[in-house]
């Protein structure tokens, strides 16, 4: 919502307090400039951080400014329901993790010819019930067991700020960021032929093969916020995502939402005329797990090991380790937020999958 402020008032900035899809304890404040770009620490934070820490501060502003308060509600919701305009009767359990997705989703579901089944729309920041990062397959668990034992077309779960969606399809399983991707790049190069596709290195060589034999630009960048809307904005394509399930519209001022996600995803899905099951079945064409986390004392020490252990293979520095061979590839990147380094991987055959990372594991913990 403030992206949509600062875009459709013509602001000259703004910030949100958010822990993103973490505890509390790690809240923070995201910051954008005009025209909803982002501030990181590639694009000005560092200046602001190196200014405060060494006590670097302007002069007192020559007049005071004032405050006005808005509710943007209505509005919102208007420019997130234009995305989807012919929507299925679908079925579906919402799992909005006791979020903020729980605040804003009651005022748009009457809108929508969705028969919606509620999980966890109390507003609790201790996160009761199951951590709301939609990314981990644990937090899907209750998600999985509502849409199997009812039969119902899909499952949708937010993360904690609602800037994500997850999605969980008709056969009750996970379905991974990259290919929710697929579904939402087929469906926007339909609607713009031949356009560029926005991508980071951890998607599956699956979707960017997709993406070219529909008629579009795969184009590559680093993960994250800033990098994947400040790069859809610079190339000029209408969509683009990371496989945590950030997705970026460029008709949402090149920034990403995780409501306008579910609505272009359940868009996608109505117009193909088939179910998310099949849809990923389609897509889904290598092995590729969720994402794995791993604790180290020192990231740069284990990227530098596993530099060298997969030194056989071609390897690029665009984020974190990127190592590729003919039949599997696999990226190590250092977490922005956690102390954490973040392995996503790649292979022909599950047994390939699983010795890559077998061996990955090896390598860390030796």
């Amino acid at each position: 919502m403030i992206y949509f402020a600062i875009g459709k008032f013509d602001l000259a900035g703004g910030a949100v307090i958010t822990a993103s899809h973490n505890p509390g304890e790690y809240n923070g404040i995201k910051l954008y400039r005009d025209k909803v770009t982002p501030v990181g620490l590639d694009s000005g934070l560092s200046e602001i951080r190196d200014a405060a820490m060494n006590k670097q501060f302007k002069p007192e502003a020559a007049e005071a400014g004032t405050t006005t308060k808005r509710t943007i509600t209505a509005e919102w919701i208007e420019h997130c329901l234009a995305f989807a305009p012919n929507l299925n009767p679908f079925h579906v359990a919402i799992d909005a993790g006791n979020g903020m997705a729980g605040a804003i989703l009651p005022h748009v579901l009457p809108r929508l010819p969705l028969q919606a089944e509620p999980m966890y729309f109390e507003l609790d920041g201790t996160f009761p019930n199951h951590e709301a990062n939609p990314q981990k397959p644990e937090n899907l668990q209750d998600l999985m067991q509502k849409v199997t034992s009812e039969g119902l077309d899909f499952g949708i779960a937010f993360d904690g700020d609602g800037d994500r969606a997850g999605f969980v399809d008709d056969k009750g399983r996970m379905v991974l960021g990259s290919d929710l991707l697929s579904v939402v790049a087929r469906y926007y190069l339909q609607k713009y032929p031949g356009a560029k596709i926005v991508h980071e290195v951890r998607t599956s060589h699956a979707t960017t093969e997709l993406i070219k034999k529909w008629g579009g630009e795969p184009v590559r960048t680093k993960a994250g916020r800033v990098f994947i809307g400040a790069t859809l904005r610079e190339v000029g394509a209408p969509f683009g995502g990371e496989t945590t399930g950030h997705f970026f519209f460029k008709e949402n001022f090149d920034a990403d939402s995780g409501l306008i996600t579910a609505l272009v995803a359940m868009q996608a899905i109505s117009d193909s005329g088939k179910k998310l099951s099949e849809l990923v079945d389609e897509y889904h064409l290598y092995a590729m797990g969720p994402e794995i986390n791993f604790e180290v004392d020192d990231a740069k020490q284990a990227l530098a090991k596993l530099r060298e252990a997969f030194a056989d293979g071609e390897q690029d520095e665009l984020d974190g380790l990127t190592v590729s061979y003919t039949d599997k590839w696999f990226n190590m990147r250092a977490s922005n937020t956690e102390p954490l380094i973040r392995l996503n991987a790649e292979a022909a055959t599950q047994s390939d999958l699983d010795g890559l990372v077998t061996k990955i594991k090896e390598v860390i913990e030796s």
